[in-house]
């Protein structure tokens, strides 16, 4: 569930790159849930000209997928086939990373990769042949080789991806038979049982993992055929003859053709590892940064999941091979590495003589998130609080009132005050507890709920990012006619007003990139 402030900021973003009319179609699958098109026409009240148009235009940019599933007919009637939208959160809020991507791709692949990849942030997706189509566009000729051995680079990186099927249809689970039974109980023990229906139509609609980076250069119209073929089912057969209605009208994103597309998941994977590496380098120290560093690289093609918990086991030598090639590490030895190693928490696995580690990323993202939230803290209701605050977090238990306030060295009546009013900002958790007995007593007892609070503070920071943007677009139409001027004409006041309106817009859009990289902190690593 998207929390409030975060609808409103994805709603704004798709407004400001594809209109309010998308956004009225997006706020409503946002704050709904998942929704068949007439049930879309209903809540936004658009023609259905128009909301067929914006869900063409949000699929195309990856914001909404499609499934079918089967839903029951009335009595007598047989089961229908049904299309539903669902909004994509993720890849809304992704638009306002662009830059954090293509500087990430700039930096390793170089600018014909980022003209490719540049082509796909903007307009979704795109086929090799459109690839090469925009590339002779914008570069005025272009070398037909050059750019497949470019998109090359990019697959081999995994910085694209094919494109999801556009409508996959989601067979009902057999008569008498749930997802939980089918699984068994050790499958329900670690949450399969509980993927929802979103979760997966996501799932059928991604390509198998052999296709999904695979480009056949030989016979493009081959490729384009099988894809085809292993993207429609059968249960997607039945669907087109029962509604041809939602077909014709969405039938733009499923030509007989590979369509690519950003691959967000393995960038948000390369900036996940770069805040790890940032955070052990600034509370360990520069060699424990470099080690992490060599292990990421090693583990990250086999993380199956966005949000690794533990890296996979690598031997001692394969780390040191990867450690000699960073900057820095060329001196380290196996002494200097294990101590890195011990430093950083990792788990050891001896086999013979072979020693493995693995390294707990999940405990590295946590204690950057515990930190954060302890710096808003202390930002916001200064240090007595901070201190307050810091014990109940590490504690991670309830604890009374005159304690914390022993503890803190916080006079009571300012613990009291303090304690309240975090309470009240709903940054800890309190209890009454009230002792039985003759003389009845009422103790408070106070504790930090991380999950929760966790929610809370990103909630925040989406209201805050969404401030900051709107500031933004206040300061730039408030100097649009300083801006529109020629060069030559700026002097005298109007140049310090220009010179004023780019160091706003620099610290208002560096406090932006900031304040997402806490976001991505907090929803995305």
């Amino acid at each position: 569930m998207v929390s409030p402030h975060g609808v409103q900021l994805a709603t704004h973003l798709i407004s400001s790159f594809y209109g309010d009319l998308c956004s009225k179609v997006c706020e409503c699958l946002l704050r709904r849930g998942t929704l068949t098109l007439a049930q879309i026409i209903r809540f936004t009240e658009l023609s259905r000209e128009n909301v067929i148009n914006c869900l063409r235009v949000l699929i195309h940019q990856n914001c909404v997928q499609a499934f079918a599933i089967q839903q029951e007919g009335a009595f007598g009637e047989a089961p229908r086939i049904i299309t539903q939208y669902m909004a994509l959160f993720d890849n809304m809020i992704h638009k306002m990373r662009a830059p954090k991507f293509m500087q990430i791709v700039s930096e390793e692949l170089g600018k014909d990769c980022l003209g490719i990849f540049q082509g796909l942030i903007q307009h979704g997706r795109l086929s090799i042949n459109q690839i090469i189509d925009r590339n002779e566009q914008t570069a005025g000729s272009a070398d037909v080789h050059v750019v497949r051995e470019s998109f090359n680079r990019l697959l081999i990186a995994r910085f694209i991806e094919r494109c999801p099927a556009p409508e996959p249809f989601l067979a009902p689970p057999a008569d008498g038979e749930t997802p939980a039974k089918k699984r068994g109980a050790k499958s329900a023990k670690i949450g399969e049982e509980r993927q929802t229906t979103e979760q997966r139509a996501l799932a059928a609609a991604a390509p198998m993992d052999s296709m999904r980076f695979l480009m056949e250069m030989d016979d493009p119209s081959e490729e384009k055929s099988e894809e085809c073929t292993n993207s429609v089912t059968v249960g997607e057969k039945r669907k087109q003859d029962v509604l041809k209605s939602d077909e014709d009208a969405l039938d733009a994103d499923k030509k007989k053709e590979v369509l690519w597309r950003v691959n967000f998941e393995e960038l948000v994977r390369r900036l996940r590892h770069k805040a790890c590496v940032s955070y052990v380098k600034m509370r360990i120290n520069d060699e424990a940064a470099i080690v992490l560093s060599a292990m990421l690289e090693l583990s990250r093609h086999s993380e199956t999941r966005q949000k690794a918990e533990n890296s996979a086991y690598l031997s001692i030598n394969a780390i040191y091979d990867e450690v000699i090639k960073k900057e820095g590490g060329l001196g380290m030895d196996f002494e200097r590495i294990r101590a890195s190693l011990e430093q950083l928490g990792c788990q050891c696995l001896e086999t013979g003589v072979d020693e493995n580690y693995s390294i707990d990323i999940k405990g590295i993202i946590e204690s950057a998130q515990t930190e954060e939230v302890e710096s808003v803290v202390l930002r916001r209701y200064g240090r007595e609080a901070y201190r307050i605050f810091r014990l109940l977090s590490k504690a991670g238990r309830f604890l009374e009132s005159d304690k914390i306030s022993d503890t803190t060295f916080v006079e009571k009546k300012d613990t009291i005050k303090i304690l309240y009013k975090l309470w009240k900002d709903d940054y800890l958790h309190m209890e009454k507890v009230m002792t039985s007995g003759a003389k009845q007593s009422l103790f408070l007892l106070w504790r930090v709920n991380k999950e929760p609070l966790r929610e809370h503070v990103l909630d925040e920071m989406y209201h805050a990012a969404l401030n900051l943007r709107l500031r933004i677009a206040h300061e730039q139409d408030k100097g649009k006619e300083i801006l529109q001027l020629p060069r030559e004409k700026l002097v005298g006041e109007l140049e310090k007003r220009y010179k004023l309106l780019g160091k706003v817009r620099v610290i208002l859009e560096s406090s932006l990139m900031n304040l997402d990289e806490a976001i991505m902190l907090f929803h995305d690593f």
